[in-house]
């Protein structure tokens, strides 16, 4: 199957809390992947237990075969009692995707989710039975390429309660908003982020609830080969030219020594751009048959930081660690080439491998992409 399940997922805590009170899970299987998104009862520590409890145990039960029954059955027996509420359960959303597009969706008490295709929120057909003690809406549909499926918990359609707006922003208001929004056909990355950020500035940045978005779209595979330093013996440069060679779809060459080999075996030279030079990295190079070309400590540390601190809309330099990035968003499966040599100018050479800064960075960037829901392979030479 060539197809690849893209998903992005945010949170923000109460206003005051260090703790969410939403929750998600998401366990990839052979043949697609099950996502849960939990919103325990009232907020805090309390909430979050409750939250992740949910959550965690739904995931592994569904991966595992058990059935919905048994799954609401096992939360309901397991969570604690609230004291002052007599309640025991968080609300929560399942989605159980195929790689073929087949979706079966289950919504317990959560706001109910947004389906777009071509440019309209399209209304699910959902049955409504009784599990347990717990009323749930199921739903069975097919998602396409070009689709995109919104879940969110209640503090998005509350969003803006007690700041902004009287009643919350509500349902059918972000309903419209997504309608808008949807036909830019961004990354889900980009997606997810630009709803939180709305519901940001609706709560004032004083969010009066825990508020989590989930974008989930179905893309066909796209490839990313980031070659990063010089294989450790030069004699090795034709291996990573070779699996240059082998690439599958973009590639993004990081360090001048690297860009120098690739050029080199090319037959061809490594041109710096100068004109958008603005002095906050190294500037990038081009070479004719690449799709980027950085430096390469500096710039990764870069992309690093702004894809873990999610400060890309706060970062407007157009520099080499924006482009990688904007690659990244835009690819499903990525390989690291990890060169083992080490730079004499960024540590001394004679410490020990455990100590390369390069390598460090690259393995922070893969939890950072596997995180993002990308394929993530590290390849050492």
């Amino acid at each position: 199957m060539d197809n690849y399940i893209d998903y992005a997922c945010k949170s923000i805590n109460k206003y005051g809390e260090e703790l969410c009170g939403d929750n998600v899970e998401i366990v990839k299987q052979k043949d697609g992947l099950i996502l849960v998104l939990a919103d325990g009862l009232g907020s805090g520590v309390k909430a979050n237990i409750l939250a992740t409890l949910t959550s965690k145990i739904a995931v592994t039960m569904l991966k595992n075969g058990l059935s919905i029954e048994e799954t609401i059955d096992t939360i309901t027996n397991t969570l604690p009692v609230c004291s002052r509420r007599q309640l025991a359960y968080s609300t929560f959303t399942i989605i159980n995707m195929k790689y073929n597009g087949q979706v079966y969706m289950i919504e317990y008490e959560n706001p109910s989710s947004f389906f777009y295709r071509k440019g309209e929120i399209l209304d699910l057909e959902k049955i409504e039975r009784e599990v347990n003690n717990k009323k749930i809406r199921e739903s069975y549909f097919e998602m396409v390429k070009g689709d995109f499926l919104i879940v969110v918990s209640d503090g998005v359609v509350h969003a803006g309660v007690g700041e902004l707006l009287n009643l919350g922003w509500q349902w059918q208001n972000v309903k419209e908003y997504l309608k808008v929004n949807l036909q830019k056909n961004d990354p889900v990355a980009k997606i997810t982020q630009d709803l939180i950020k709305k519901c940001q500035e609706l709560y004032n940045n004083r969010a009066g609830d825990d508020t989590t978005v989930c974008t989930i779209a179905l893309k066909e595979k796209k490839y990313l080969d980031l070659f990063i330093g010089p294989p450790k013996h030069p004699k090795k440069d034709h291996i990573l030219f070779e699996k240059f060679k082998k690439s599958k779809g973009y590639t993004v060459v990081s360090g001048g020594t690297t860009a120098n080999i690739i050029a080199r075996e090319l037959g061809e030279s490594v041109v710096v751009d100068l004109c958008n030079y603005d002095r906050s990295l190294p500037p990038i190079g081009k070479i004719k048959g690449v799709n980027l070309v950085t430096e390469g400590l500096l710039t990764l540390n870069k992309v690093v930081e702004i894809l873990k601190n999610d400060s890309i809309e706060n970062y407007p330099k157009e520099d080499g660690a924006v482009k990688i990035i904007n690659i990244i968003n835009s690819c499903t499966n990525i390989t690291l080439h990890l060169g083992k040599a080490i730079n004499n100018a960024h540590q001394n050479p004679d410490l020990p491998e455990e100590f390369n800064l390069k390598a460090k960075v690259v393995i922070e960037l893969k939890k950072i992409l596997l995180f993002m829901g990308k394929t993530v392979e590290i390849e050492e030479l």
